[in-house]
């Protein structure tokens, strides 16, 4: 199964581990250091901060 590309750039990934506590362990370059619920947390902040700016900008649907 081909493995699929990111949809987070590098800076952000970099800048959300930051704000999560764990760039040290990535710093480096190596991600396959972080765990599992760091990565999860990783991927929930990048969700939030994509509705954030959707929200700014009027473009989140109304239910």
């Amino acid at each position: 199964m081909p493995r699929r590309r990111g949809f987070m750039s590098d800076r952000l990934k970099y800048e959300l581990a930051q704000e999560l506590g764990f760039y040290d362990k990535v710093k480096d370059g190596d991600w396959g250091n972080i765990t599992t619920r760091e990565a999860g947390n990783l991927v929930k902040a990048a969700i939030v901060r994509a509705e954030r700016m959707l929200a700014e900008n009027d473009q989140l649907p109304q239910n």
